[in-house]
């Protein structure tokens, strides 16, 4: 048995923190939680001193095989598959260096990343616990349309979602709206018809998939949640000409239980926001309030791999941007934990740091309640029950 102290614990919900906590570990699990220190005997001890543990990070949006270079698309299209695994790899080390102890991918090629979930499996400091969607649904030329994933028509889409049931995949990604990073896509262009989408959903459902929306902009959201997709990703509510958080799209999401994967945060020390996004933020700062407000279940995803400034291990990043947009220390945290884990599927396993749950823990140093910017210093990682970082 393996105890982890620290001292103090914020458990994924809190609202404060645990004081001198010892945290019990067997088997790769939690065994026990005890406030305010405990005698040990015959334990191996993990003494982390002045810092806090968290629940492992859980990003809900990552591309692992993305190599945040300036040529994403380039050097992605230009590498065969075993360079490609190789850079997955090297990205998935990264992503657990800074905490992350779960991932949730939502776009690869080959199902690339369903090999790494066997080797995370089998030796936690490989990297993080994989959630992986394999290559997202898109169109002829549309959004990542180089990651292999094109099906139209619904009998495409339906035996799309078939073939990733059959390959393992953990989810279905669709992308409902094309995005910037590919030339020649439109980001505030719905891709797919309603009966499109509502057969993916339906096909899913039907082999215990979730499914998951890319959407940055308002029409891309409306036709997620009326076609009953799980989670939207980015989920911003963007328009060519700004940002409209559409109520009644807003109470449906409420309605039906959709969630948010919101992606934000970046490195430090990048070029500013193009303009026409730098003019949003202020809107996007009410918006996500609405959401907020309205009860919307939101948790956090880094979007990693797709700029430079979206680096493989910037996740912490995203923690602190989430109190520039208005969201408390707790709620940021809970939605890189505990939140992200119910919008990943696996609630109850992991994103809290109680009995039962995966001994997945992160140490930082200082009060990441009284300063967010605490998750930047990770002093430990701890993945399965054994220590990786």
């Amino acid at each position: 048995m393996l105890a982890v102290r620290a001292r103090a614990l914020f458990d994924g919900v809190g609202p404060g923190l645990v004081e001198r906590p010892t945290v019990l570990i067997e088997n790769g699990r939690i065994a026990a939680v005890h406030p305010g220190g405990l005698p040990l005997v015959g334990t191996d001890i993990l003494d982390l001193g002045a810092a806090t543990l968290l629940p492992g990070f859980i990003d809900t949006h990552t591309h692992l095989a993305f190599d945040a270079s300036d040529d994403v698309i380039g050097r992605l299209t230009a590498a065969d598959d075993t360079t490609l695994l190789q850079r997955i790899r090297t990205a998935a080390r990264a992503t657990l260096s800074a905490g992350v102890t779960t991932v949730r991918d939502l776009g690869d090629r080959a199902y690339l990343t369903l090999g790494l979930r066997t080797e995370t499996a089998q030796d936690p400091a490989a990297g993080p616990h994989v959630v992986a969607s394999g290559p997202p649904l898109t169109t002829a030329r549309g959004h990542c349309w180089f990651l292999g994933g094109r099906a139209e028509g619904v009998d495409g889409v339906r035996a799309a979602v078939r073939e990733r049931a059959e390959r393992g995949a953990d989810l279905v990604k669709v992308m409902v709206t094309g995005g910037d990073l590919t030339p020649g896509s439109d980001p505030y262009s719905v891709q797919y018809s309603r009966d499109e989408l509502r057969a993916v959903v339906e096909e899913a459902h039907h082999h215990g998939l979730r499914t998951t929306a890319h959407a940055h902009a308002t029409a891309g959201i409306r036709e997620a949640v009326a076609t009953g997709f799980d989670t939207v990703e980015h989920c911003f509510f963007l328009t060519e000409t700004g940002v409209d958080f559409d109520r009644q799209v807003i109470e449906g999401m409420v309605r039906r239980g959709t969630t948010a994967s919101l992606t934000l945060g970046a490195l430090p020390g990048g070029p500013p926001p193009p303009a026409h996004i730098a003019r949003r933020i202020p809107s996007l700062v009410t918006g996500l309030a609405t959401l907020r407000e309205a009860g919307v279940t939101m948790a956090l995803g880094s979007d990693s791999g797709i700029f430079p400034v979206k680096a493989h291990g910037s996740y912490p990043h995203g923690i602190t941007a989430m109190t520039n947009f208005g969201f408390t220390p707790v709620e940021a945290l809970r939605a890189a934990t505990s939140t992200a884990a119910l919008v990943c599927g696996l609630a109850g396993r992991k994103g809290r740091i109680a009995a039962g749950y995966d001994a997945d823990l992160v140490a930082v140093g200082g009060d990441p309640l009284a300063d967010v910017g605490a998750v930047l210093d990770v002093v430990a990682v701890v993945r399965g029950g054994a220590r990786v970082g």
